[in-house]
């Protein structure tokens, strides 16, 4: 491979995982305002796989091929002329911006990306490559959900749906941080380990319907279903923050959504997150201090991004499918 080039996950049509795969493509230029990371690690979000088959192929578009990746852990190799908070030989973590204009032309999943130092911080003292990375997407979302959209305050009455995923088990283990009794909602198979990351009460999705249920003061929901009836759990002054719609009902449940949003007393906020360097900030204070703990499920290489796309739409996950794009030096 010549030195101008790196490998990079791609894919040249919408559809299922097997549409992805490893390629050559140029190492890209950082601008004097940006930095270039060496990706360490990276991994498969729930939005990516929607728009992998398609599903934001509106937003998307029809431009072939296109990249994939958002979040990344790696080392700072380059830094542009005008930086002056960010050095060489760094270690830090963040994710790349998701300006409509750069959808599927910049991913993480790739050996170097570059970056405004916003949206980058020092990865934590006491994580690998791996473990850091599973925690960014999920950690900085739910940061916003329950601090920033939600309001949760201490003591609140907390229901996580999709408990064991890469958003849930981070939103478990943040809401407990911020003092809430937290409820969480998974497979029966995960309701141990759900339970293991601090949740209070752990219900099984498949038998236990949202009428059985308690009334909540906040609900996450990262499943994207359902929107109405678990609404209807909320406390007069409850709050619902959705962070994923039915893909296979686009128009009709981001319609819900939108109207949710302006009627009613329990209005549901949906959004979607962009995160900079104050939310990786705390993130990393969280996990340093000992108030949240990386869930790697799998480890899988770069070459194998089909198959890890595959693993997290079987559905079971617990935490992160994580890709290792180059080896981890420390």
């Amino acid at each position: 491979m010549a030195e101008s080039e790196m490998r990079a996950a791609l894919f040249d049509r919408y559809g299922p995982p097997s549409v992805l795969y490893e390629a050559k493509v140029p190492i890209p230029r950082h601008t004097s305002k940006e930095i270039r990371v060496r990706v360490h690690a990276t991994t498969v979000n729930g939005g990516e796989l929607a728009a992998r088959a398609g599903g934001l192929r509106l937003l998307m578009g029809r431009r072939f091929p296109k990249a994939i990746g958002m979040d990344f852990v790696g080392e700072v190799v380059d830094v542009g002329s005008s930086v002056t908070d960010v050095r060489n030989g760094e270690f830090v973590c963040g994710v790349l911006p998701r300006s409509t204009e750069l959808v599927g032309r910049r991913g993480s999943a790739a050996e170097y990306v570059t970056v405004e130092p916003k949206r980058v911080t020092r990865k934590p003292r006491n994580l690998t490559s791996a473990e850091t990375a599973s925690i960014l997407g999920g950690g900085t979302t739910s940061i916003t959900a329950l601090r920033d959209v939600a309001h949760l305050r201490p003591g609140e009455r907390l229901l996580v749906r999709g408990a064991s995923g890469g958003v849930g088990s981070m939103a478990v283990q943040i809401g407990k941080a911020f003092g809430a009794h937290v409820t969480g909602l998974a497979g029966k198979a995960n309701l141990d380990f759900v339970r293991d990351l601090g949740a209070d009460e752990v219900f099984d999705y498949r038998t236990t319907q949202p009428g059985q249920l308690e009334r909540f003061d906040v609900v996450l929901d990262t499943v994207g279903s359902d929107h109405a009836a678990y609404r209807r759990l909320l406390t007069p002054t409850g709050r619902m923050v959705a962070i994923a719609f039915d893909t296979s009902h686009v128009v009709r449940s981001i319609g819900y959504l939108l109207t949710s949003t302006v009627h009613g007393s329990r209005r549901v906020r949906f959004f979607s997150g962009n995160p900079q360097r104050e939310l990786f900030t705390e993130l990393v204070r969280l996990a340093e201090d000992g108030e949240v703990r990386p869930v790697v499920d799998t480890v899988h290489q770069l070459s194998d991004i089909a198959a890890a796309h595959a693993a997290l739409e079987a559905g079971g996950v617990r935490g992160k499918h994580v890709i290792e794009v180059t080896p981890d030096p420390r």
